[in-house]
Formats: structure tokens, C-alpha cells, sequence
């Protein structure tokens, strides 16, 4: 488990994260969300030991990771996807970072299997594309077959189809017990690939729920009204209709009416009444994306002119800030160990050679990495 208590940075003047509490529990995958600059990657660095905290805490497992022994076995990141020698092949880059941490040079043949590297694994990573970089650096995190793991946009880059690889895998490895922390951009992803939601904006905390919770709070669900176009004054003659019935009005780009406050039956009658002709009448349920937009809108620092975000302020439903509960301190949690039928994780061996770096599973030396050979 990762444990954030009142957490703080600051880059002299700047506060980057602020009184920051929040805990990701084993078992699901935890998505982290928040606007550019609202100090996720920070956040993320001083979990793993990259950065230290002006003041409050942050304890994997209920120690700081800079603590934590041999620590690629507890904790695998993807925090930076470039930060790979380019002129080392992608197996001697694995290869590399298991004899740091004691684990056999099988394992670096498993997890280039995993990822899909295994075709490519002789070349050279500085020809990598995007996508085979992101691969190459999940395969690092995988490497120590940690119980933690953190993805910093795991899927930049990707196809779909690498997209839905990564989405299965975060899922897999939750489902083992594991503590999973994926930050990301792309709201119709995290809508189907995590179970929970930390939701920072310049460096405090916004949300921390369930990711239905989140857009049941933070949003509303309406109806699409349109009229016919042809006939002078019908759309206002419905407007002040449903206006007068107590229902929530937004004009639409297109001509449509958004409808807040009034069920679609309700709607359908005082149209009736009036002798108002609907062309459309729809419901619309909110996404995670319009949940979002809706509790970040305030703290974006950089924004279009040209965006207003029509609908999505807080302030037309009367939105109240959640109320941040302390976080108790809590202890050491050790989450169930993977099946060993599964042959991609929780290999026995790549713990037997007791944590001596550079040792393999009988105890006998890994061998030294290959010479990088350009194979392209």
C-alpha cells in the first residue's frame, strides 16, 4: 500500500504538491488524475525516493522507499519511458538493471515476452518508436515482479490494440493483489480501466472516491431537446415553457436545448401541452471526462481563449468542494503472492538467489550484458 500523509514540495516560492493525504490500497487499479502542473509527476517521484518532501510523509508498505530493501522488488515505476541508454539494446538495458538487483537473467527473457519485445529485443532502444519505448519501460517496472507498481501515462504512444494490452495487464496485476497507481490523460481509458480515482489540482487533493462515485458528484445527467427549424420562436416559446416547469437551461452550439431538473416524461408533456413538435428528445448520461472537466475547470493554468467550456461549471448546480478526511497511518500490508501457474508473473526464482546482485537462481554469477550490436 502507498501512504501519502500532508505531503509537501516546494521549489522555493512554487508549492508543487500541498498537504497532500491520500492512500492507494491493494486489489484495484487507482487512477491519478489532475491538470498539467497539478503536481502528479512530483508526486509520483517522491514516492519512489526521486524527490524529497519539503515536509509531511509518503511510506510504501508502511516504510519510505528510500528504506525499503532492495527496492526493485517491492516497487516497479514508469515514470520517464526516454530515461534508457540509446545505444544499449533493449535485453542488455533489462539485463543491466537485473544484476543490480539480483534477479536472474531469466526473467529478463519473460518480461521482454510480455511486453512483445522479444523480436527486437538485439536493437537498439535510441531507434525505438514511442510505443516500443513505453513497452520497454513497463517490461523495467515488471522486472522485479513488485508488489507496487507505479505507470506514469503507460499509453503514450500506443496503438489500440497496445492500449487494450496495457488496460488487461493493469487489470491482471490488480486482480493478484497488487498495488497499481496508473497516472493518465485519457479519461475514457481510466472510465474502464480503474477502480478508484485521486484527483489532484495544484498540489491538493480534489477527489479521492470511486470512479462511479466521482461522476455521480461531479456531474449531471440531462436531456437534448430540438424543435423544429423552420418555425419562428418555437424554440423559445419551449424554453420558457420548461423554464417555468423549474427544468435548467443551456443553449446548445447546434440549436439543441440541454435540459437539467426534468425527467424525459416530464418534458414530453409540457411540450404536448403547449403544442410544441419535438424533433429530438434524448437523455444524456455523464462520463468520467465531463465529471472531471467539471471538478479540475479551476485549477487549469493554461487555457484556450477560445475554451469556455460552456456546461461545465461547478456553480450551476451549487457544487461544494469535498471535505478531505485525515488519513490514519496505517501498517505493512502484504498482498496475497501471484500464482506461480501464470508464466508472464511471480516466478519463484526470481527471488531464490536470496537478493545477491548479480546472482542467478542457483547462486552462480548472470552473465555480463552482450556488446551492443546496431541490428536495425
Amino acid at each position: 500500500m502507498i501512504e501519502a500523509v500532508r505531503l509537501t514540495k516546494r521549489y522555493g516560492a512554487k508549492t508543487a504538491v500541498d498537504d497532500l493525504s491520500f492512500q492507494v490500497r491493494p486489489g484495484h487499479v487507482t487512477g491519478f488524475l489532475g491538470p498539467n502542473g497539478s503536481g502528479k509527476s512530483t508526486t509520483m517521484r517522491m514516492i519512489v525516493g526521486l524527490d524529497r518532501p519539503t515536509s509531511g510523509t509518503v511510506t510504501v508498505g508502511g516504510q519510505p522507499f528510500r528504506q525499503t530493501p532492495n527496492a526493485p522488488r517491492t516497487v516497479g515505476a514508469l515514470l520517464d519511458a526516454k530515461a534508457v541508454h540509446g545505444g544499449r539494446s533493449a535485453r542488455n538495458h533489462l539485463l543491466s538493471l537485473a544484476q543490480l538487483s539480483g534477479i536472474p537473467a531469466s526473467r529478463v527473457e519473460e518480461v521482454l515476452g510480455v511486453v512483445g519485445l522479444r523480436d527486437v529485443a538485439g536493437k537498439r532502444s535510441k531507434g525505438f518508436s514511442l510505443g516500443m519505448g513505453q513497452r520497454l519501460g513497463i517490461a523495467a517496472a515488471l522486472l522485479g515482479d513488485p508488489q507496487v507498481l507505479l505507470f506514469d501515462e503507460p499509453v503514450n504512444g500506443l496503438d489500440p490494440e497496445g492500449i487494450y494490452w496495457v488496460r488487461t495487464l493493469m487489470k491482471r496485476l490488480a486482480s493478484e493483489g497488487r498495488t497499481v497507481l496508473v497516472s493518465s490523460h485519457l479519461m475514457n481509458e481510466m472510465a474502464v480501466t480503474a477502480d478508484h480515482l485521486i484527483v489532484i489540482g495544484r498540489g491538493r487533493l480534489l477527489a479521492d472516491m470511486r470512479v462511479d462515485e466521482f461522476i455521480a458528484r461531479n456531474s449531471a445527467d440531462f436531456a437534448r431537446v430540438r424543435v423544429a427549424d423552420d418555425e419562428p420562436g418555437l424554440r423559445e416559446r419551449l424554453a420558457a415553457t420548461l423554464g417555468d416547469a423549474g427544468g435548467g437551461l443551456l443553449s446548445e452550439p447546434d440549436g439543441a436545448l440541454r435540459v437539467t431538473g426534468l425527467p424525459l416524461p416530464r418534458i414530453s408533456d409540457l411540450a404536448h401541452k403547449a403544442d410544441i413538435r419535438l424533433w429530438e428528445l434524448s437523455p444524456h448520461h455523464a462520463s468520467l471526462e465531463e465529471a472531471y472537466m467539471r471538478m479540475t475547470q479551476a485549477t487549469v493554468d493554461y487555457r484556450s481563449t477560445d475554451d469556455e467550456l460552456a456546461g461545465f461549471e461547478q456553480e450551476e448546480r451549487g457544487y461544494e468542494p469535498p471535505v478531505v478526511p485525515d488519513v490514519p497511518s496505517q501498517g505493512w500490508y502484504v498482498p496475497p503472492a501471484p500464482s506461480s501457474a501464470d508464466p508472464r508473473f511471480g516466478h519463484g526464482e526470481a527471488r531464490a538467489s536470496g537478493g545477491r546482485p548479480g546472482a542467478g537462481p542457483d547462486g552462480t554469477p548472470l552473465p555480463a550484458p552482450e556488446p551492443d550490436k546496431d541490428t536495425r
